[in-house]
């Protein structure tokens, strides 16, 4: 009963600030869109890193922070969570986000492989990491069940190009994932297939792409995800997504679809141009309106991937609507190197000059 409060007076709360209305829908899912026509969860609680700051505020910059707290996003699971624990760790996240209603989506993103980065380019996955590796998912995967659930699985997915010797390890194993996971009956999985400007045009684009979605799994899966880690424009990763799309067709992969991470390409720039030291942690934008190849929330997390607020131009919308089921937030930019830890004045700054606020 506590708990049930708790979240209705969160949840009122959570109306007054004016959290997007996009991130949810009534009536059942498609079959054209397992992601369109249910509410998506937000979970509420301390693996979330923003959730306790956004709890200790007060006044305006509470009212900020909801923006990035009360928001649905794709929690990580990675390897820091050992073998033995990950099943209790879903468990505990589905049950947060879904706050007693089964028929409530949960969004997820599985950052599973060891070794990976850069690290993938020098040396494989042991035996014994191997085998780690398919118990960790086994467990994942019993958690989840039969909850309706968006998993993006494993980004920065095109740094398996650079496995030693062109070894397949590393993209088999991320088949076993994307097998386990599909076979499941209310999930929708989506391969990580880098970004408009990952693999860019120059570094062979969407045949260099095809190189790691078809041996990864492409056909078990709904289809890919996009933009995770970068900043690239909603528009071009539309564009990509449909460019994925019709190249898998002409391989025989046919019907898949794209979801594309828009938390951080309010201001968008190609990764490749960022003028910083780090574009993994790129500076936040100084406002909405004269500020560029910067960081600021994008689009919030919504399936009406085509609507006129977005103000995008026609052709991409007919694009849009044909292949994209959602835009999620499943890139982290108000942590540090989107990773961790929290940085407030970080996350008060993108949220700040966010075009969609």
């Amino acid at each position: 009963m506590t708990r049930r409060l708790t979240a209705l007076l969160l949840g009122a709360l959570a109306l007054l600030l004016a959290v997007p209305a996009t991130a949810t829908a009534t009536g059942g899912a498609t079959d054209d869109n397992p992601l369109a026509g249910r509410e998506w969860g937000t979970y509420r609680g301390p693996a979330e890193m923003a959730w306790q700051p956004y709890v200790d505020a007060r006044g305006a910059r509470k009212k900020t922070l909801a923006r990035i707290a009360q928001t649905p996003k794709a929690k990580w699971f990675g390897a820091w969570i050992p073998d033995g624990e990950i099943a209790a760790k879903v468990r505990e996240y589905v049950a947060n986000a879904q706050d007693g209603d089964p028929s409530v989506l949960v969004q997820m993103s599985v950052f599973r492989m060891v070794p990976w980065e850069h690290e993938a380019c020098s040396r494989l996955p042991t035996e014994r990491e191997r085998a780690s590796y398919r118990r960790w998912i086994d467990g994942f995967a019993r958690a989840v069940g039969r909850t309706p659930a968006a998993i993006v699985l494993q980004p920065d997915l095109p740094f398996a190009l650079c496995a030693p010797r062109g070894s397949d390890v590393p993209t088999r194993l991320v088949a076993y994932a994307a097998k386990k996971l599909s076979d499941l009956p209310r999930t929708s999985v989506y391969l990580d297939a880098g970004a408009a400007d990952w693999p860019s045009e120059g570094q062979g684009g969407v045949q260099r792409a095809l190189d790691f979605l078809v041996p990864a799994g492409i056909r078990h899966v709904r289809g890919v995800a996009l933009n995770a880690t970068h900043y690239s424009a909603t528009s071009l990763e539309v564009r990509r997504a449909a460019a994925l799309v019709k190249a898998l067709d002409a391989r025989g992969i046919t019907g898949k679809h794209a979801v594309i991470n828009t938390s951080s390409n309010g201001q968008p720039f190609k990764f490749g141009e960022y003028d910083g030291p780090d574009p993994d942690n790129a500076r936040t934008c100084r406002s909405r309106d004269d500020d560029r190849r910067c960081v600021a929330l994008g689009i919030p997390p919504t399936h009406r991937v085509a609507a006129d607020r977005w103000r995008l131009p026609a052709e991409v919308d007919r694009l849009a609507r044909r292949y994209v089921d959602a835009y999620l937030w499943v890139g982290r930019p108000w942590l540090y190197r989107q990773n961790s830890p929290f940085q407030m004045e970080r996350a008060l700054a993108v949220v700040r000059s966010s075009p969609w606020r």
